[in-house]
């Protein structure tokens, strides 16, 4: 029996709802008081399938790593230009959308990560592509800046799974309700 994988935003958030500041910095993020690496080890054994946009994806390689940090997991990453793939990375670029993510979910395995943007997320979301969602809030408003959701994102019925306190921070998860 092949079951359907799901897909599953694990994502920051400011308690007024965006992910990064204009200018897509994350340091008020990094100045809050967490719990050991607030769940995202065992999250992160959950699921063998990344999804990205092009900006987060840029916005990870500048950043000071030793090394692709998905590593040994399937990872695309979505762009408007036609871009060679790496030993890490598949650029999905001009494919039908649907027909991408209905392969993904019904291959066998585990959950598929939709890391962000938020672009990526909104067309997910107006696609109804997303199964659950665990959105760590943190103690801090931005009061500007890359919204998770977008206004124009369709009305999405919910079921909390769960809740999760990682010292200043709470995860919220959430199922989508089909």
């Amino acid at each position: 029996m092949n079951q359907k994988r799901n897909i599953i935003a694990f994502i920051a958030a400011s308690l007024d709802g965006y992910i990064a500041t204009k200018n897509e910095s994350l340091d008020w993020l990094f100045k809050v008081e967490g719990d050991g690496d607030n769940g995202f080890s065992d999250f992160y054994e959950t699921v063998d399938t990344i999804l990205m946009g092009r900006r987060t994806y840029d916005w990870i390689m500048k950043q000071d790593l030793k090394g692709f940090p998905y590593k040994g997991k399937e990872c695309y990453v979505f762009t408007r230009n036609s871009i060679q793939d790496t030993k890490d990375v598949k650029f999905v670029h001009g494919d039908d959308l649907t027909k991408l993510i209905t392969k993904l979910k019904g291959q066998h395995g585990k959950k598929i990560w939709m890391v962000g943007g938020g672009e990526l997320l909104h067309t997910f979301i107006q696609n109804k592509f997303m199964d659950e969602f665990i959105i760590t809030i943190a103690p801090t408003i931005l009061g500007q800046g890359i919204p998770l959701f977008y206004e124009e994102d369709e009305e999405l019925d919910l079921i909390l799974k769960g809740t999760n306190t990682f010292n200043q921070f709470v995860e919220l998860h959430y199922e989508v309700k089909k």
